[in-house]
């Protein structure tokens, strides 16, 4: 069976591809929403009174310490069913991913704003510049720079764990994998392809994530 059936794994190929579009488009919803609101918790974390880091430290805390399937189960079948909200398992699944992803993008900018010198919020408030513009016109444009490896780490990340995302039937590459498995009995070279698919789509990324940072790299400072 092993020998002869990844012809019809082959079969089942180009409607397993269809649900790259759908991998990543979690991938990359989950790490904008991770993205806008991990910069506003690293900046409360870095420059925000103690009692509003000590919540941000919770709220870290808390979505880096329960498992993902956890989480969406919680929110799926918990929080949703209890508030009577209807959403779809897609945007559940960015939403969830979204908020963990915000917990680690948010250590991810809060280091990369620690290693810039303490003298440079001092310089942009002697040249009559508050705090608020010294952070967005000053600090953030070089942490973020220094972020990028490791956001190309977190899109690894975010990138496997979409694949659990199949428990609540997002129709992704695992999602239609299982179906065609399902009917032909292939799971070895079915999820043989999966996992090629996935190297693929992480070779591709973190080679985007490189190019990003050389282009926006300045000689001398970021390297």
């Amino acid at each position: 069976m092993i020998g002869n059936g990844w012809k019809e794994a082959l079969e089942g190929l180009p409607y397993i591809l269809q649900g790259t579009w759908v991998t990543l488009a979690v991938v990359f919803g989950a790490l904008a929403l991770g993205l806008v609101l991990g910069l506003v918790l690293a900046v409360g974390h870095v420059y925000g009174k103690p009692a509003v880091r000590r919540g941000i430290g919770l709220y870290v805390w808390f979505f880096r310490g329960i498992p993902l399937l956890v989480l969406l189960f919680l929110f799926y079948f918990g929080i949703l069913g209890a508030l009577k909200l209807e959403l779809s398992p897609f945007v559940v699944a960015i939403i969830v991913l979204g908020l963990i992803s915000s917990a680690y993008q948010s250590q991810i900018i809060r280091g990369a704003i620690k290693s810039l010198p303490e003298g440079q919020m001092k310089a942009a408030r002697a040249i009559g510049m508050s705090d608020r513009q010294a952070i967005v016109f000053t600090i953030l444009p070089q942490a973020l720079r220094l972020a990028i490896p490791g956001w190309s780490n977190e899109y690894t990340v975010i990138l496997k764990d979409s694949a659990v995302t199949y428990a609540l039937g997002v129709a992704e590459l695992m999602t239609r994998a299982h179906h065609v498995a399902a009917r032909t009995y292939q799971h070895f070279w079915l999820y043989i392809l999966v996992g090629i698919i996935f190297m693929v789509l992480t070779f591709c990324g973190t080679r985007a994530m490189a190019m990003i940072e050389k282009k926006v790299a300045i000689k001398g400072y970021s390297r």
